[in-house]
């Protein structure tokens, strides 16, 4: 298991006219961290992608716990369930910087998939040889 944790903050365009961040913006905030956990673990997207398998969101569920507001630093922990093999389980939480309260919480599964085919297919062997590295190093540290 993966964890990495990914700071942004709520932008004006984000929040509804009471200040609310609007709900559907929290799936954005979660494909932004998956996005940074891999790029830090030295697997970019675009790397998956320049090697011929996409990662399509074959499902996806967040679950509102209390309200983000415009110019709140959410801090948003990304947990890479399990080792990648067809699918990617990724579990999010999501909390106001140097808070314990959790607003929302969420869950968001990828499939590798060939994209001449249109099939799910392996993980390719560069993302497991990533996370393996990356566990390895959580491990020793």
């Amino acid at each position: 298991m993966l964890s990495y944790v990914y700071r942004r903050r709520v932008r004006y365009r984000e929040a509804d006219p009471m200040g609310v961040a609007y709900h559907t913006h929290y799936l954005d905030y979660f494909e932004e961290a998956r996005t940074e956990a891999l790029r830090a673990i030295g697997l970019p997207y675009k790397a998956i992608e320049d090697g011929g398998v996409i990662m399509p969101v074959v499902e996806a569920s967040v679950r509102y716990l209390a309200s983000a507001y415009y110019d709140d630093l959410l801090e948003i922990e990304t947990v890479f369930e399990e080792m990648p093999r067809v699918r990617v389980p990724i579990g999010y939480t999501v909390r106001r910087a140097g808070e314990e309260a959790v607003l929302a919480t969420g869950r968001v599964v990828l499939c590798f998939v060939d994209p001449a085919r249109g099939r799910p297919i392996p993980a390719p062997a560069a993302v497991r040889d990533a996370f393996a590295r990356a566990e390895n190093a959580a491990h020793d540290a």
